[in-house]
């Protein structure tokens, strides 16, 4: 099959430039460029004007292009200058809820875990927490390949959806992860910087930076609540048992969700409240999205009008 280049409409052609040359604008101004920015920025210029077949795909990872961006400009405006930081609160009410007795002192399941660890436990955390994103996308670019671009849609419109619920919890109570207790006590210390925590020791047993990489360069740690690692992979086990996957696949998914749930926890990146509340936003978000929003016209008629582009 040859393959046929078109270049995009005049319009569709002023309409991505002047947005693409907008946030760039924007995003120098108000957080400062970084490589980051100019190389998604290439990324979804060259997707969409290399041909039809990559166009769809640049305007199919919008909502993944939209999810990374809005995490980012949360930069501008920190959650923290909108409410007060829950340090003590959430550590107290995790140790009341779930609190371990270990030689007659009450520690919180964080703090256990952080006295009483194993190698094995620590090299599977690594692993776990090493899928909370790649394998969401992955599955969708799976459906996407496979054409069933409705289902795709769904998908990801879901995930951004979901973690736009999860920001906003940011906003609504800021709170600090458990190792900030652990290893600050309970006073909100502004520009604290990312703590690998417990996954610093997948970095030891390895020999490489994979967390301390990703955890150094976190610009806010006081949004801990709810916890986006715990909500992420239902969305793919719930959209692969949808569409009937196979039973491996289902498997799969389920073991990797449960390991980012005990790895949350294990590492001390997340009390068993937060994880709680990412299960719920997770679920929140696809109830109101497949029962609320596909049921209403305007917006039934959008998602058709973005599926017909991208099909």
């Amino acid at each position: 099959m040859r393959y046929t280049f078109k270049m995009p409409s005049r319009k569709e052609t002023l309409t991505v430039v002047g947005i693409t040359a907008l946030f760039l604008l924007l995003t120098a101004v108000c957080l400062g460029l970084r490589p980051e920015h100019l190389l998604m920025a290439f990324i979804f210029l060259a997707l969409f004007f290399a041909g039809i077949p990559t166009r769809k795909l640049a305007v199919a990872l919008l909502p993944f292009f939209i999810f990374g961006i809005s995490y980012d400009w949360m930069r501008v405006f920190p959650n923290y200058e909108v409410n007060p930081i829950d340090v003590a609160g959430i550590y107290n009410l995790e140790k009341s809820w779930f609190g371990i007795n270990d030689n007659g002192n009450l520690l919180i399941p964080c703090e256990y875990f952080t006295l009483h660890n194993w190698k094995f436990a620590d090299f599977m955390a690594g692993i776990f927490y090493l899928c909370w994103v790649p394998v969401p996308i992955a599955f969708g670019i799976y459906l996407y390949l496979k054409k069933e671009r409705s289902l795709y849609l769904r998908f990801a419109m879901v995930f951004l959806f979901v973690n736009l619920i999860g920001f906003a919890g940011y906003y609504i109570h800021p709170a600090a992860p458990p190792w900030y207790a652990i290893n600050y006590g309970m006073e909100a210390i502004l520009n604290t910087p990312g703590n690998v925590a417990g996954l610093g020791r997948f970095d030891e047993l390895t020999g490489l930076s994979v967390f301390q990489s990703i955890y150094g360069r976190n610009a806010n740690v006081f949004a801990a609540v709810p916890s986006l690692h715990a909500a992420y992979m239902v969305i793919p086990l719930y959209y692969a048992i949808v569409r009937k996957s196979s039973k491996m696949l289902i498997a799969l998914f389920a073991i990797i969700l449960v390991g980012i749930w005990c790895t949350a926890v294990y590492s001390s990146h997340h009390y068993i409240i937060d994880v709680l509340l990412g299960i719920f936003c997770a679920l929140l978000g696809i109830f109101v999205f497949e029962k609320g929003l596909m049921k209403i016209g305007g917006f039934k008629r959008f998602f058709e009008r973005y599926y017909n582009y991208i099909k």
